[in-house]
């Protein structure tokens, strides 16, 4: 169904034009009776299908240095001499 109105009347109707674009209709806003805008639904990105990601990616990209798991020395020491820990682990 198409439906035309006025910019007066859209402006008093607005919600209810919408609705109706929302499901589908055809809403034209006309200027002095001739057609000017078409009032549509948005297309929004949940309505885009989502691409899939496949294993493996980031394959070659991402690189982490083997100690990465290894505490630095330094580091620990002076973490582990604080009043919290005094000197149990240094």
């Amino acid at each position: 169904m198409k439906i035309q109105v006025n910019i007066h009347e859209a402006k008093t109707t607005l919600s209810k034009l919408i609705e109706a674009a929302e499901r589908g209709e055809e809403v034209v806003i006309a200027r002095a009776g001739k057609p000017a805008v078409r009032l549509v639904m948005a297309q929004t990105d949940a309505a885009k299908p989502k691409r899939r990601r496949g294993f493996g990616a980031w394959k070659g990209k991402v690189w982490y240095a083997p100690d990465y798991d290894q505490a630095d020395a330094e580091i620990e020491k002076d973490f582990y001499s604080t009043p919290v820990f005094p000197d149990e682990k240094a």
